[in-house]
């Protein structure tokens, strides 16, 4: 038998429940993987509760895409691949349980020095770094301002900013000051005056924004330190992003990714697997979970304040 977190109506954590179902089988082009870990996205407590539109609940449903694990059954015309195999799933479906199925497409393999800790945290905020400053057209010579910078997509996003050449400066809570200093940014702190102190932290100026916390605070001040708002872009308010006149992806954004941005999402993974195993990347790692916790896990997650990425132990 395997296990799965799962939900049959929105609501707040309390709703999810761990249950026993039969141990999936691998499909026809495709793996079953034993989860060594799952990734704790806010995506999933926003879907979850229904903040995220995402269709009338028919039954059981799982939830979490990024998941690390160990491929134990290959099924037919599933080449290139063998039990035994160390994998990152890409856009996993229903990755909060002990075994799931994926395409080969979904694959990557997980280098032996990556954690499998290291290996679930890097899907959903990883590649959406990756993705937007490419996006964004960031490069060396360039001053980019990150709106919470202490978050996953922010501490990824510094860092491969300041791999290309980039001035960083991010908006963050004193306590995670520290933090960021070490990964190569100049932190600035939120709340009133907030626009003053990012002009004395860039006085040549801004020439790109990633918003990666959506406030009013935020964007107005990106509004008012940057008068091409094509040149900044946001991954959680993608719903006003059209009437606003600045780039999204997804973060309710009715545009989904185009084939250039999902590629990039890709590349990212086996770009940062390799970094993390030369050391040339870091990922934080706030907290672990039992699978039967993940209830818990989701209220950290949601309560703002991680201090780094949450990860599901099956």
């Amino acid at each position: 038998m395997a296990e799965r977190v799962q939900y049959e109506r929105f609501g707040g954590p309390e709703v999810l429940e761990i249950v026993q179902v039969e141990t999936p089988t691998a499909p026809e082009g495709g793996v079953l993987v034993s989860v060594k870990a799952a990734g704790v996205n806010p995506i999933d407590g926003k879907i979850r509760s229904a903040l995220r539109p995402s269709g009338p609940i028919t039954g059981p449903r799982g939830l979490g895409s990024d998941a690390a694990g160990v491929i134990v059954e290959v099924g037919e015309g599933a080449s290139g691949w063998e039990a035994g195999d160390e994998v990152v799933v890409r856009g996993a479906h229903g990755a909060y349980a002990t075994h799931l199925t994926a395409s080969t497409d979904q694959l990557v393999r997980k280098p032996a020095g990556v954690t499998w800790e290291q290996a679930a945290a890097i899907g959903v905020p990883v590649s959406t770094a990756y993705q937007a400053l490419r996006s964004l057209g960031v490069e060396g010579g360039m001053t980019l301002l990150i709106h919470g910078g202490s978050g996953s997509v922010g501490r990824a996003a510094i860092q491969f900013a300041v791999r290309d050449g980039a001035t960083v400066v991010v908006t963050a809570s004193e306590g995670n000051h520290d933090a960021l200093l070490a990964l190569g940014a100049v932190p600035v702190a939120y709340g009133r005056g907030v626009v003053g102190r990012l002009r004395l932290a860039a006085p040549q100026g801004y020439d790109r924004v990633l918003d990666a916390i959506g406030t009013d605070e935020a964007l107005d001040a990106s509004f008012e330190l940057v008068e091409d708002r094509s040149h900044i872009g946001t991954i959680v308010m993608g719903a006003r992003a059209a009437e606003l006149g600045i780039l999204a992806w997804a973060g309710g954004n009715p545009v989904p990714l185009t084939p250039q941005e999902q590629a990039w999402r890709d590349e990212a993974y086996p770009v940062v697997l390799g970094l993390i195993e030369r050391g040339e990347f870091t990922v934080e790692i706030a907290r672990t979970f039992p699978l039967s916790q993940a209830a818990d896990a989701q209220r950290l997650v949601e309560s703002g304040h991680p201090g780094g990425k949450v990860i599901l132990l099956p």
